[in-house]
């Protein structure tokens, strides 16, 4: 059976982020997997879940679509709607029960048909602007 990649990364927001199956991660994810993200690196499967956890409280209804991916050997980069209502406590800050949509370009790195490394700003910036943690600039 050849690795597809794109189908692996549908799958991961499908199942992990979109439905909360975090036990997917272990079929998916290397143990030693790196999220170099906003707020810096997330070490490991298991923190990647708990991360992931975090983010299902604070945003329930999160729903993320992938779009836009191109392959160059073991790296892809692909695009990644975000929509939800940030109904919960979870991401350190009161919920604002306000909803947002963001896009957010994303490159990640795979070792044996499991996904070892990624990187992404996850549209952490106009996600605040929007839920009204930051305001706009003037």
């Amino acid at each position: 059976m050849t690795f597809d990649p794109k189908s692996t990364l549908i799958r991961m927001f499908d199942e992990i982020i979109n439905e909360g199956n975090l036990d997917v991660a272990d079929e998916l994810f290397a143990a030693d997997f790196v999220d170099h993200g906003p707020t810096g690196d997330i070490e490991g499967r298991e923190a990647f879940k708990e991360l992931v956890g975090a983010w299902r409280a604070a945003v329930p209804d999160v729903h993320c679509t992938v779009e836009n991916v191109l392959v160059d050997g073991d790296l892809a980069g692909w695009t990644v709607r975000t929509t939800g209502t940030h109904t919960g406590d979870g991401l350190g800050f009161p919920a604002t029960g306000k909803s947002f949509a963001t896009v957010s370009a994303n490159i990640g790195r795979f070792r044996d048909g499991l996904a070892a490394e990624h990187w992404s700003e996850q549209g952490m910036l106009p996600m605040l602007m929007q839920i009204g943690v930051f305001a706009p600039p003037a």
